[in-house]
C-alpha cells in the first residue's frame, strides 16, 4: 500500500516538474530568442521529449509502445537509426539504414543472454553478408539492456556511425530510464490485479443471509401481494447484476447510489418499519467517478453491525456534498456503534468483522493515496458514521460503463 501511494506521489510530481518545464520554456520563448542559454534550452528539450516517450512505455515494451516511442528516443540520442527489442522479436525501428532492421534481432542477442551493454564495429552489424549500401550511415552501434527487478526484458539499440563515449554513456542512461518506464507499468499491472482481487473478495463478501433474507421477503409477498414480490425480483436481479459486472474499476457515484437504493428497498422488505434512509446528496457530485462498489458495503455495514441488533427503529444516512476539488461522500446511522480500537484493527487488516470497511479503504488508498481513507467515527452505543473524500479528477480514474 505504501508502495502504491510512493508511485501516485512519484507521478504527479512528475507530471508537475514537465508542466513546470514547459510553462517556463513557454514564456522564455516568447520573451524572445536572446534569452535562456543553450544549456538551458537543450535541458529544455530534452525533458520535452522524454515526457512525449513516457506514456506510450507505461503501457509495458509492447510493439504498439514501442512504435510511438522510437522516435522520441532517436531525438534524445541524436542518432541515424534506433530500434527496440524484447526476446524474440524486434518491436520498432526507426531512422535511416531500414535495410539493417531485419539484423537488429541479432544485434540484440549478446545483451540479451548476458545483460551487459556492448558496442558493435560494422563487420558485426553487417554479419556475413556484407552491407551493399556504400554510404550506409550505419557503420557501428551501441546496445543497452531494457531490465525490469532483475530480468532483461529488452535491448535498445543505437545506430550510427564512429562510435563515442559519449554515445555509450547516452545509450545507457536512456536505457535505463526506458527500464524504469518499464518497470512503472509492471507495478501500474501489479496495483491493477490487487485492486480486481479485491474486488472479487468483496463479491464474495455479500452475505449469504442477505441473499436468503431477501428471497424470503419476496417468497413473503407472492401470495399478499404479488406486483410487489415481482418488483422485489426485479430490484434483487439488477443488485447481483451490478454487484457481479465486468465494466471496470470504476463508476460514477450516481450509478453507486442507484444500486444502494436497489439494497435498501431489498432491506427494508424485510425490516418494514425499523429501517428508515435519509439521503442527503448534492446534485453536482453524482457524476463523480467513484471506486466500483465502494459504498454499497459501508451501506451494508450500517445495516448489519448498525441496526441488526438494536431495539426499535433504526435510522441511516446517506450523504455526498462537493467539497471545493472533491467530493465528501458519508455513510451514518444511530445504531449500537462498535469499540473504536476494533475499528483500528479491521482498517489495519488485522480483523475481518466488518462488512467491506478494510476492503474500500484499502482500495482507497491505492487508488488515490493515503490522505484517502475512511474516516470512522463510532464507539460503542453512540451509532457510527463512516466518511472519505475522493479527488473529482484524477489521472486514470474513469467511470466505467454504466449500470443496467
Amino acid at each position: 500500500m505504501a508502495q502504491d501511494g510512493w508511485i501516485r506521489g512519484a507521478e504527479i510530481a512528475a507530471v508537475l516538474v514537465v508542466v513546470l518545464l514547459a510553462v517556463i520554456a513557454f514564456r522564455r520563448a516568447r520573451r524572445g530568442p536572446d534569452l535562456g542559454t543553450p544549456a538551458e534550452r537543450a535541458t529544455f528539450d530534452t525533458l520535452h521529449t522524454a515526457s512525449l516517450a513516457a506514456p506510450p512505455l507505461r503501457d509495458g515494451l509492447t510493439p504498439e509502445g514501442a512504435q510511438k516511442a522510437v522516435r522520441h528516443l532517436r531525438t534524445l540520442l541524436g542518432t541515424p537509426a534506433v530500434a527496440l527489442a524484447d526476446g524474440s522479436r524486434l518491436l520498432a525501428w526507426d531512422g535511416e539504414g531500414a535495410h539493417h532492421r531485419h539484423q537488429a534481432l541479432r544485434h540484440a542477442e549478446g545483451v540479451l543472454r548476458t545483460g551487459r551493454a556492448g558496442v558493435l564495429d560494422a563487420a558485426q552489424i553487417d554479419g556475413d553478408q556484407a552491407c551493399e549500401v556504400l554510404d550506409c550511415p550505419l557503420r557501428s552501434a551501441v546496445v543497452a539492456p531494457l531490465t525490469s527487478g532483475d530480468a532483461v526484458v529488452g535491448a535498445l539499440i543505437a545506430y550510427g556511425g564512429a562510435v563515442s563515449a559519449g554515445l555509450v554513456r547516452a545509450t545507457g542512461e536512456v536505457a535505463m530510464w526506458v527500464s524504469t518506464q518499464i518497470e512503472l507499468a509492471e507495478l501500474d499491472r501489479s496495483r491493477t490485479r490487487a485492486i480486481e482481487a479485491e474486488v472479487r473478495a468483496l463479491r464474495a463478501q455479500i452475505s449469504p443471509h442477505f441473499v436468503y433474507n431477501s428471497l424470503a421477503a419476496i417468497a413473503s409477498f407472492v401470495r399478499t401481494d404479488p406486483e410487489r414480490a415481482r418488483e422485489l425480483l426485479l430490484e434483487f436481479a439488477d443488485f447481483t447484476r451490478y454487484a457481479f459486472r465486468a465494466g471496470g474499476e470504476f463508476t460514477t457515484l450516481a450509478d453507486e447510489l442507484r444500486n444502494i437504493e436497489r439494497y435498501l428497498v431489498l432491506e427494508q422488505a424485510r425490516f418494514g418499519d425499523r429501517l428508515h434512509v435519509r439521503l442527503r446528496v448534492a446534485p453536482e457530485v453524482l457524476p463523480v467517478a467513484v471506486p466500483y462498489l465502494s459504498v454499497q458495503p459501508l451501506v451494508e455495514n450500517a445495516v448489519q453491525h448498525g441496526l441488526q441488533s438494536k431495539e426499535g427503529p433504526g435510522h441511516i444516512t446517506l450523504g455526498a456534498a462537493d467539497s471545493g476539488s472533491e467530493a465528501l461522500i458519508w455513510v451514518e446511522d444511530d445504531g449500537v456503534g462498535s469499540d473504536p480500537a476494533l475499528i483500528a484493527r479491521v482498517l489495519a487488516g488485522e480483523s475481518g468483522d466488518s462488512v467491506g470497511l478494510g476492503n474500500v479503504d484499502s482500495r482507497l488508498r491505492q487508488v488515490f493515496g493515503d490522505r484517502y481513507g475512511l474516516v470512522v467515527e463510532t464507539a460503542e452505543g453512540a451509532g457510527t458514521k463512516v466518511s472519505f473524500r475522493v479527488p473529482k479528477y484524477a489521472p486514470g480514474v474513469h467511470a466505467g460503463p454504466p449500470s443496467p
